[in-house]
């Protein structure tokens, strides 16, 4: 293949237990903690793992590879060894184990490394270079790529399948029989209850006829079918808004202009097409709707709340307060289409109609609604053979009945297809790393994290944030937010929060948990506290604040308060941002203080050596809030 047509990232086979299975992945990075699969297609228990691809140098170069693992590694460039090693007793990590200097041509190299975890505990592989120019960090996904196979098709269409099963919530009807392993076959639908305060009643009956016409690509499927459909749905949604809770006091009224701007500033037009204007985005949910769907005042509740009746919602929640929502709403309902619902006196006898619907059609396998039970007789997924995925649900054209007529492509069916004719053991083995890549991608977190100011690149998260502080960061609890001065701000995910922070670690070569650490030390923070200091150290405190100790004279970039670093960084990102800011971050404002060799300019402390500064320093940051103030 070409150099230009090769994919970015590395192919990855992982096998266990006679099972194979291929994905693409970001570097040789990975943490699979005891007991637990590598792959939602490969069993439990010890596994090998081999990435193979290419590592492109602009120019000749030469590189050291550095390898940390446990169990058993192999390190090949352009087909010769370069590194080996394997943990005494198959438990223990590989510490330090490094290959001698190995010469890059330029353009593609050849990179293979295979890997053997542990009989016992956790397994993991990090892989890292370096040189003359470059300190150790991971190999960057920018310089690698990777032929197409059969292999990773395969596995890229069974991905697909295994995700579409999720999504479509296939499993609220089809029980798999495989409990609560697995996050999103837990996945929600908007509650029933009270619906009828918040949606129109037009717009539920528009939409229940005919999702697909309102939003291209929803999940949700036509419920009921033919000539009777549209009567059908204008009934459902009667009864729907018939469905009403106790009226609250309605929000003050917005500013429009004021609600524009704040629009801007929080990027929805990275997920959303903005009511004003703006080609039709099969990728991004359209707004030009929201004054028809949502009734006076149910808006602005809405974005002050989004997972409030929804928790799977893919609605960011911003932490709005009343003001700011009601100014977002007004500004959405001034450009939107369509008039805003009125109080229309609900048709008894449509209403009956539409109860009889909604408790019968289907709705309540996924929606819930206190007090009124789901029809069942579906079949369970055992009994539903891959030759029987042609029908039913899955047909091309609408089955009637009661059956689900879902809107796909033919790509989507082949692979729903691809997923029945696996084992689908799959769907009992929780893998973070793969919950990981289809909720990012199913959140857009790329739209936004890398592109716009604030949002540090995503490749380089899971490495970087320590899976506690990110799980609590994502789920947008209260905290300190690590940036104050920029106007945008992180907003919330709280379903997804806990998974995605899982992944983000264990993709980057990381546990879930992050390891103890010992008490700091008070002799080597008071020599940190000194190296942050203005008077003969770094003058850190010039950019940054550290707790209630103010940056004494930012002059272009103001910097994270110190005392937040710990609690958020992993300590192994710490050492390589301190020590080359520059090889992580092209753009940063963080200066370079370590020479080529790491030496430190310091040399009355610990005669500048490098490490042993930057370690002192982070012993100072373990003190957090309670760190003393700097000179």
């Amino acid at each position: 293949m070409a150099a230009a047509e090769r994919a970015p990232g590395l192919a990855v086979t992982f096998g266990a237990g006679g099972a194979s299975d291929t994905a693409t992945w970001p570097g040789v990075l990975l943490h699979v903690a005891a007991g637990q699969p590598a792959s939602p297609f490969v069993p439990s228990g010890p596994f090998t793992a081999t990435w193979e691809g290419f590592v492109n140098s602009e120019l000749r170069s030469e590189y050291t590879f550095h390898v940390e693992a446990s169990g058993e590694v192999q390190l090949e460039v352009n087909g010769a060894p370069v590194a080996l090693g394997k943990s005494p007793g198959g438990t223990n990590a590989v510490a330090g184990l490094s290959g001698g200097p190995v010469k890059l041509s330029k353009g593609a190299n050849a990179l293979r490394v295979t890997y053997k975890s542990p009989a016992m505990g956790d397994a993991f592989v990090r892989l890292y270079w370096s040189n003359t120019e470059t300190p150790r960090n991971p190999v960057p996904l920018s310089v690698l790529t990777h032929d197409d196979s059969a292999g990773l098709k395969k596995g890229a269409l069974l991905r697909e399948g295994r995700g579409m099963f999720m999504d479509l919530r296939c499993v609220h009807c089809h029980d798999a029989g495989t409990g609560d392993k697995v996050p999103e076959l837990a996945m929600d639908a908007p509650s029933f209850s009270g619906i009828g305060s918040r949606l129109g009643a037009s717009w539920m009956a528009k939409w229940i006829a005919d999702p697909a016409s309102v939003r291209p690509g929803t999940p949700m499927p036509r419920m009921v079918h033919g000539a009777d459909g549209p009567g059908q749905a204008k009934a459902m949604a009667a009864f729907l808004s018939s469905l009403r809770e106790p009226a609250v006091a309605a929000p003050k009224e917005g500013d429009a202009e004021q609600g524009k701007a704040l629009y801007e500033k929080l990027h929805c037009v990275s997920c959303h097409v903005a009511p004003e204007g703006g080609e039709a985005d099969a990728s991004k949910v359209s707004q030009k709707h929201v004054k028809s769907k949502f009734r006076p005042g149910a808006l602005a509740a809405f974005l002050m709340r989004p997972s409030e009746h929804f928790a799977w919602i893919r609605m960011p929640d911003f932490r709005l307060s009343a003001e700011e929502a009601s100014h977002l709403a007004a500004y959405l309902t001034k450009h939107a289409e369509g008039e805003a619902p009125g109080d229309d006196a609900v048709d008894a006898a449509l209403r009956d109609e539409g109860r009889k619907l909604v408790e019968t059609t289907g709705c309540l396998q996924c929606h819930a609604l206190p007090g009124a039970k789901a029809s069942g007789g579906a079949k369970a997924l055992a009994q539903m053979p891959a030759d029987k995925w042609s029908g039913g649900c899955m047909a091309e054209t609408a089955a009637g009945g009661k059956v689900p007529a879902y809107t796909l492509t033919s790509a989507q069916r082949e692979a729903l297809r691809a997923f029945a004719a696996s084992d689908r053991a799959s769907l009992g083995r929780h893998v973070a790393s793969e919950f990981l890549e289809r909720q990012a991608s199913a959140l857009g977190c790329a739209e936004c994290h890398g592109k716009h100011e604030g949002f540090p690149g995503w490749e380089l998260l899971g490495g970087k944030l320590r899976p506690e502080w990110a799980a609590a960061f994502i789920a947008g609890k209260p905290m300190s937010k690590p940036r104050p001065w920029l106007e945008s701000r992180m907003p919330g995910f709280p379903a997804y929060a806990a998974g995605m922070a899982e992944g983000l670690a264990t993709r980057h070569g990381w546990p879930s948990v992050t390891p103890a650490e010992p008490a700091a030390s008070a002799d080597l923070a008071e020599k940190g506290r000194k190296l942050v200091s203005a008077n003969g150290g770094f003058s850190c405190v010039s950019c940054h604040g550290v707790a209630d100790f103010g940056a004494t004279a930012v002059f272009e970039a103001p910097g994270i308060n110190l005392a937040l670093s710990h609690e958020r960084l992993q300590p192994d990102y710490y050492r390589r941002w301190l020590r080359s800011p520059l090889s992580l971050d092209p753009n940063t404002k963080m200066p370079v203080y370590f020479d080529e060799q790491g030496k430190s300019p310091l040399s009355e402390f610990f005669d500048g050596d490098g490490p042993a500064t930057i370690h002192a320093i982070w012993e100072y940051l373990k003190l957090g809030q309670k760190m003393p103030k700097p000179e």
